[in-house]
């Protein structure tokens, strides 16, 4: 059996931390690849060293003088150096990372060097060899991922090894040049080596116990999901939820991989599963609740609108050529809402409207803004009738009236609308019918 650990900044923000990674990955035989991240804070107000060689490299393009922000760089790492008891030394490094700085080498370039010297600490620390991302994943000359090439090299270089360190988050295009991934892509490294190395099993190493049903800022002490399909987890990130980068569940979703969400600070704890599909039955009706606000319905009345051809096409059309997304499209016999994102809507507002009016020559356009939207997802849904009775009894019995509710029919998820002010009431009344109820 293969595993590959990806282990967040936050579980790797100081010393104290390596030594729990470190626990975790002994204790296991079958964690043979280590993906780490950038350390980050290691209390509230602290600054994440990816900042912080953000704001050197920043200084360096001014013609300032960096050695001050590289020292305080360089103390960050060597405090863990020390903590572990490790007889490593960074200063060559340091040294070509500010000549690199002073020869404008590039933001992904200074971005990347928290997770390249984290790696170089965890593989000294382990005794493994280490993999520079550089060599093995691939961008194109336009920034754009290389998925092919990438594939080839990491498996070509990780067959060769029983184990290694590949730091997350960067690669580099063919001329050597370092490119990175969006915040958050160490996810997207951990997934691809996982697929380089056709792992059983991903597990994501982060300060959380898996998800959560409901978001805890909202929901108190929300309890965790234990098994979660990719469709589940995809409904559930679109509408805000968020644990794992998003692009990293394609290529282990691809080639059938399960995800294992831990908790660095809690191993015991089980964590999410998420897998492309399981027979297992949900603990509850729903698998979690998500939501985020800030849009705007725009509704379309024309009496007789059924009867006439293309009118909704004309009206979308319009959305379209205006470079605005619509989220969700509910309709009646002479009424049709779009629900559109409202900043992006806003800026354009005025020539949308008139380019409807031209297009369909409605009776009556109404704008409502400041909703919300909220989705109730599961794959147990499906089989409980009276999923949507459920939620209109909840949202009643809390006072919210609800501005719109959209199913499809795959019958996994559940769109409610509501007012802003309702968002959080919303969310923690569907929680205590579908969750502390047990309904």
């Amino acid at each position: 059996m293969i595993k590959v650990v990806k282990f967040g900044g936050s579980s790797l923000a100081n010393a104290e931390q390596f030594k729990k990674v470190k626990a975790i990955i002994t204790e296991d035989e079958t964690r043979r690849y280590v993906v780490p991240s950038a350390p980050g804070k290691r209390f509230a107000s602290d600054t994440k060293v990816t900042d912080m060689l953000y704001g050197c490299y920043h200084a360096a393009e001014e013609g300032q003088d960096i050695s001050g922000l590289l020292t305080g760089i360089r103390d960050r790492y060597q405090d863990i150096i020390s903590g572990l008891g490790l007889d490593l030394s960074l200063d060559s490094e340091f040294a070509r990372i500010g000549e690199d700085f002073k020869n404008r080498a590039g933001e992904d370039y200074a971005a990347s060097r928290g997770e390249f010297l984290n790696g170089k600490i965890m593989a000294a620390y382990l005794d493994i060899p280490f993999v520079d991302a550089a060599e093995v994943i691939r961008f194109h000359d336009d920034g754009s991922f290389d998925a092919e090439k990438t594939d080839e090299l990491l498996r070509n270089r990780l067959a060769k090894l029983d184990a290694a360190v590949i730091p997350g988050f960067y690669g580099a295009k063919e001329n050597g040049t370092v490119a990175t991934f969006s915040r958050g892509g160490s996810d997207i490294t951990g997934s691809l080596v996982a697929l380089a190395v056709r792992a059983d099993l991903y597990e994501n190493w982060t300060d959380v116990s898996g998800f959560l049903i409901a978001d805890p800022r909202i929901v108190k002490k929300p309890k965790s999901i234990e098994t979660i399909t990719y469709k589940e987890l995809r409904e559930l990130s679109y509408m805000g939820a968020s644990v794992l980068h998003e692009d990293a569940i394609f290529p282990v979703r691809k080639a059938g991989i399960p995800i294992n969400i831990r908790n660095t600070n809690r191993p015991e704890d089980k964590g999410t599963l998420i897998v492309e599909s399981t027979c297992s039955r949900p603990k509850y009706t729903i698998t979690g609740i998500a939501g985020t606000d800030g849009f705007v319905a725009v509704t379309v009345e024309k009496a007789m609108m059924n009867s006439e051809v293309g009118f909704c096409r004309k009206v979308l059309q319009v959305f379209e050529d205006n470079g605005v997304s619509i989220e969700h499209m509910p309709s009646g016999i002479d009424t049709m809402s779009i629900f559109v994102n409202k900043e992006n809507f806003e800026e354009k507002e005025q020539k949308i409207l008139a380019d409807i009016n031209r297009s369909v020559s409605p009776d009556h356009i109404e704008l409502e803004s400041d909703l919300a939207l909220i989705a109730v997802v599961g794959r147990g849904m499906k089989s409980t009738r009276g999923t949507a009775g459920r939620i209109f009894s909840a949202l009643a019995h809390a006072h919210i009236n609800v501005k719109m509710i959209d199913q499809g029919s795959s019958e996994l998820n559940i769109i409610i609308g509501v007012r802003h002010e309702d968002f959080k009431a919303a969310i923690r009344a569907l929680y205590e019918i579908f969750v502390l109820t047990q309904i």
